[in-house]
């Protein structure tokens, strides 16, 4: 496994990022991994090296980059009281539009890549507030992305004329939705909501429900961390990716 630590300039500083890739075979359909709100951090790294060993030419970027590089938050200081108003602050300062802006780069540096399969579409995966990045990114990029998949994301659904669930039907990407049933971030009623636009949208896709998952039940530096959620969510991503990138890059 080869893994790398790189820079990109952006429009608004320099986002370090982290690519992971098998270190023969290729070359590999890209794959851009959107990090949850507590940011890069050794979790994220092993998860997306478990990607990259599937086949896969993985980039990790840290979106907080504006803020400093990452760990923005050590792991131990996550869950402390005095650190949640920074931590919704991080979250918040990743508007829409600064998002769909980072994707554009992100993606021309996948497919700048000589590791990554030359004109292939690439996969998108997202845990919680990356979930709606996977969205914005499908959405915005429609002919770049070849599949995508949101774990426990929240706010999917909002008020907002430009929340994600409004956004599906500009989404030619197979999609997948693997939510919490107990999640602060996207309650019942709203998963609801959003199950129902993706059927108006004409968008392939699957979307469940992890009976027993709480917010954040992938990740095993956390104590909502669900094996069997989590292994679930391995198979289904994977055999997102397998079908939707390597075998649509074969024909």
């Amino acid at each position: 496994m080869i893994s790398k630590t790189i820079d990109m300039n952006t429009g608004d500083g320099v986002c370090d990022a982290y690519v992971h890739y098998p270190d023969s075979g290729g070359p590999f359909p890209g794959v851009l991994f959107y990090m949850d709100g507590a940011g890069v951090r050794p979790v994220l790294h092993s998860m997306a090296e478990r990607i990259a060993a599937n086949g896969f030419y993985v980039l990790l970027p840290n979106m907080y980059y504006r803020a400093r590089r990452a760990p923005v938050i050590e792991t131990a200081d996550i869950f402390k009281p005095e650190n949640r108003s920074k931590l919704m602050e991080l979250v918040g300062s990743l508007s829409p539009e600064r998002v769909v802006a980072d994707a554009g780069i992100f993606l021309d540096f996948l497919a700048a890549q000589a590791e990554v399969k030359p004109g292939s579409k690439v996969g998108l995966t997202g845990y919680c507030m990356g979930g709606a990045m996977v969205v914005r990114t499908s959405a915005a990029y429609a002919d770049r992305v070849g599949a995508g998949a949101s774990h426990h994301g929240g706010r999917l659904v909002t008020q907002d004329p430009d929340s994600p669930h409004l956004l599906l039907g500009k989404i030619s990407a197979e999609l997948y939705f693997g939510h919490a049933d107990n999640d602060e971030y996207m309650p019942r009623p709203d998963i609801a909501r959003f199950d129902e636009a993706l059927r108006k949208s004409g968008v392939t896709y699957e979307s469940e429900v992890y009976t027993g998952a709480l917010h954040g039940y992938t990740m095993t530096d956390f104590p909502v961390y669900n094996a069997a959620a989590a292994d679930k969510h391995w198979r289904r991503l994977l055999g997102l990716f397998g079908k939707a990138l390597k075998q649509v890059d074969a024909r």
